[in-house]
């Protein structure tokens, strides 16, 4: 259930605005407006659009969702792998559904010989860390070698992925923005 009196605060409050500006933009008293605040009022619709015109929202906004709800921490229960034998690596995303967001955090296991689906060139940029081994990043026409404790970062601007060349498996938290996994 939705607290409309400690949301309309907030968008208040991140919008910079006193309760009595509040009031003077939507004809209501300073009173209504510190009653609704702290739920010992409910408002009529009609009133409430007002106040979320005044507030630079609409109805469907307003009842969306709240990112203050939205899940932050994950457990690898959470969590969705898929396994590619053939070229050796097993991908985890670390955020389930992350392509709602601006960023997409995977752990990638790589096996001796084995290798990341190439990226074609897109717009953002990529980040990586490796947890364990070593590793060769293409980027483009270029090789670059990495090793346990090393970290990339490059825009996303040629193909891109990750080859395991060595006899060990290794472990790269890679961060891809916008999501492209």
């Amino acid at each position: 259930m939705i607290d409309i009196g400690d949301k309309v605060k907030r968008l208040r409050l991140k919008l910079g605005l006193t309760q009595e500006e509040l009031a003077a933009r939507t004809e209501l008293s300073k009173g209504f407006i510190s009653q609704l605040e702290r739920n010992l009022t409910s408002p009529s619709i009609a009133t409430l659009m007002d106040i979320l015109e005044a507030l630079g929202t609409d109805i469907a906004s307003f009842f969306a969702p709240d990112e203050v709800n939205e899940k932050i921490v994950f457990s690898p229960e959470d969590m969705f792998e898929k396994d590619d034998e053939e070229l050796g690596v097993k991908i985890c995303w670390l955020v389930p559904n992350a392509q709602k967001n601006e960023l997409e955090p995977i752990l990638a296991t790589i096996e001796p010989g084995g290798a990341t689906i190439p990226d074609d060139p897109h717009d953002g940029e990529e980040f990586g860390y490796v947890l364990s081994g070593n590793i060769v990043i293409v980027i483009g026409n270029r090789r670059i070698k990495l090793k346990k404790g090393d970290s990339f970062c490059f825009k996303s601007i040629e193909t891109h992925y990750i080859i395991n060349p060595s006899k060990r498996e290794a472990r790269v938290i890679w961060v891809a923005t916008p999501p492209s996994f």
